[in-house]
């Protein structure tokens, strides 16, 4: 990504229509995007094709950005919704057209995201958090899979940040045996 000040700047410019800016945008975030993407689908096709859609998002609503937040806890956001759906497509996908005998054609490439890696395991179990206590996924999200900081999870969440420090100790708590396989 360029110098997070230019991207501040470059931002706040497409966000107030400056076309120029928002293609010069775009083309810098772009490696971090697949980046963050990655840390929720290992194939790396898939982590791609969500990083489409999240350029996608951005083009579409950044003039929705108003600045009182980072841009890049802005788009975090958006790399966390729209990785998180790319996975949930997989998933569903997979569940539709079950593979035929991997042992005779091998592993299938477009569903190896959904079948393999702990951070499948992770995203199931972000799936059961959302379920059970959907006010404690944000902030595992944020601070284990997009490495922001406390403050900026405050900020980004609307809530201080003893409580989010409470909230990740409790998300963590309650994924750690699904993650071990320690309840159903």
């Amino acid at each position: 990504m360029t110098d997070n000040d230019d991207t501040e700047a470059l931002a706040a410019r497409a966000a107030a229509g400056d076309d120029a800016a928002l293609d010069h945008l775009l083309r810098g975030i772009r490696p971090e995007i697949v980046r963050r993407c990655g840390r929720f689908l290992p194939f790396r096709e898939d982590a791609e094709e969500a990083a489409q859609d999240v350029l996608l998002q951005v083009s579409r609503n950044i003039r929705r950005f108003e600045a009182r937040s980072k841009f890049s806890t802005w788009l975090y956001t958006i790399v966390t919704n729209c990785a998180r759906q790319k996975y949930r497509e997989l998933k569903r996908r997979a569940a539709e057209h079950p593979l035929p005998d991997t042992e005779a054609a091998g592993p299938d490439p477009r569903t190896t995201s959904v079948i393999a890696g702990s951070r499948l395991d992770l995203l199931d179990a972000l799936e059961r958090l959302e379920k059970d206590s959907p006010h404690l996924v944000a902030p595992l999200v944020y601070r284990d899979i997009c490495a922001m900081d406390y403050a900026e999870i405050a900020e980004r969440t609307g809530i201080p940040v003893g409580t989010v420090k409470s909230r990740l100790h409790h998300a963590r708590k309650q994924i750690r045996p699904w993650l071990l396989g320690e309840r159903p």
